[in-house]
């Protein structure tokens, strides 16, 4: 691609997926994958932001479950724990010869950078990978919210949720055989049909900014890569 016509995508990955089969923590194959996808956008001359989740660690709504934590407190909780998948998420890139930059939206100076919107681009238009942590900085919001704010923030061109599933479906595939793939869908009936895309408030911010939602399965290899490059035959796209 010539510079005038280069790519800018946002990549959000949940929590969970770094936990691979254990459930829990962070599984180092599931680090040294994801390197390896990431890094074939980069030597496409793509640009790549992240962002990804906690859940692996800690969530906030479930840490106040018991009354003894505050809710906001819980939300604090979880997006510390973000900091530390993006730390390993860093880790695992520069292991693959990846230059990367993590900004916090909570100041942590000696572990990493503060977000500034001008600072991110410019990373990213020196093909360095950009992963955003700790949320948007304040609780009662999803790290889904902010990963469709970063993405518009950055002016991506389109923000890619990675799951376990290889689509969108009106229900559950893993509970009913019945599950109809949704291919293509828009904004409205993602939110009014109910269907578990991202939370409500990230698809009205998608909406409102034009911005393409595209669900595909992360472990599918080079699947990122072919969706990046026009093939969207084995994902789902919220538009």
């Amino acid at each position: 691609m010539e510079d005038a016509k280069r790519k800018r995508i946002l990549v959000k990955f949940s929590g969970e997926a770094l936990a691979g089969g254990g459930g829990f923590g962070i599984d180092s194959d599931i680090l040294k994958y994801i390197a390896v996808e990431i890094r074939s956008l980069v030597e496409n001359n793509i640009e790549v932001g992240i962002v990804i989740g906690g859940g692996n660690i800690i969530r906030g709504v479930s840490a106040a479950k018991g009354g003894i934590i505050k809710r906001t407190s819980g939300d604090y909780m979880g997006m510390l724990a973000t900091v530390i998948n993006a730390i390993a998420l860093q880790e695992a890139l520069e292991s693959s010869g990846i230059d990367v930059r993590v900004q916090s939206a909570i100041k942590m100076e000696q572990i990493c950078e503060t977000f500034i919107v001008r600072r991110a681009i410019r990373h990213l238009e020196k093909n360095r990978v950009v992963i955003f942590a700790s949320g948007t900085g304040n609780p009662f919001f999803t790290t889904d919210t902010a990963a469709t704010l970063r993405a518009i923030e950055i002016s991506a061109d389109m923000i890619i949720k990675a799951t376990k599933v290889d689509g969108i479906y009106d229900k559950d595939p893993n509970k009913f055989q019945n599950a109809k793939k949704l291919n293509t869908l828009n904004y409205e009936r993602a939110m009014n049909d109910d269907i578990k895309v991202m939370d409500d408030t990230s698809i009205a911010l998608a909406k409102d900014n034009n911005l393409p939602i595209v669900v595909f399965n992360m472990f599918n290899k080079g699947n990122l890569l072919s969706i990046i490059q026009g093939d969207y035959s084995a994902c789902s796209i919220v538009k």
